[in-house]
């Protein structure tokens, strides 16, 4: 069994997200794609997210239908700081006889050599690594990684450009699922300021 673990804060979630989870479930060949909220993302920690149940029922919202995705509260209910090396350990135990697959953006694998324990987490898990526009995939990186490319098609969408056209009353429609964007409207969400994170 091949496992995708995708982290982030999903905050919210948008096409982009479930697009590059598709592609890479189908390129990868993976039999789950698990989606992995944040509690507290080590890089936005001066940023105040939604709220870890609002998240994840966006994601829920998002992801319906889907047989191979499912979202995992693990990194939420361990609380504090989400480091990536905590969670594959768990999850290593959790899917012993698992592969398990990290999938990261090229731009995000540049960084990975300055995250808590890249050497372990290169030992834990294969890296997939998704090609967006300007960030060409860089295997030499991150030393002693198993990287696997993935291809997809550019979409220029990011969750604080979603959160800032909330709070200018700016529609997002066809920015996330339908679903979603009605779960926003009904509850209000990021409509008191734009968030810089």
């Amino acid at each position: 069994m091949r496992i995708g673990i995708y982290g982030g804060s999903f905050d919210p979630v948008h096409y982009g997200h479930l697009l590059l989870a598709e592609c890479a479930r189908e390129q990868l060949e993976l039999d789950t794609v698990l989606f992995m909220p944040a509690a507290t993302a080590p890089h936005k920690q001066q940023h105040t997210a939604t709220s870890a149940t609002v998240r994840v029922e966006m994601l829920k919202l998002a992801i319906g239908g889907h047989r191979a995705f499912e979202v995992s509260d693990l990194e939420i209910e361990r609380g504090g700081v989400s480091y990536t090396v905590d969670t594959l350990t768990t999850l290593c135990k959790q899917y012993a006889d698992a592969e398990l697959v990290l999938l990261v953006g090229a731009d995000t694998l540049t960084d990975m050599p300055n995250w808590k324990d890249p050497e372990k987490i290169v030992a834990l898990a294969r890296i997939g690594v998704v090609e967006r526009t300007g960030s060409a995939i860089q295997a030499t990186a991150l030393p002693g990684a198993e990287v696997l490319g993935v291809r997809m098609p550019r979409m220029d969408l990011s969750s604080r450009e979603m959160r800032a056209k909330v709070a200018r009353r700016e529609s997002i429609r066809y920015c996330t699922p339908r679903a979603v964007e009605q779960f926003i409207d009904a509850g209000e969400f990021y409509r008191a300021t734009v968030s810089k994170a």
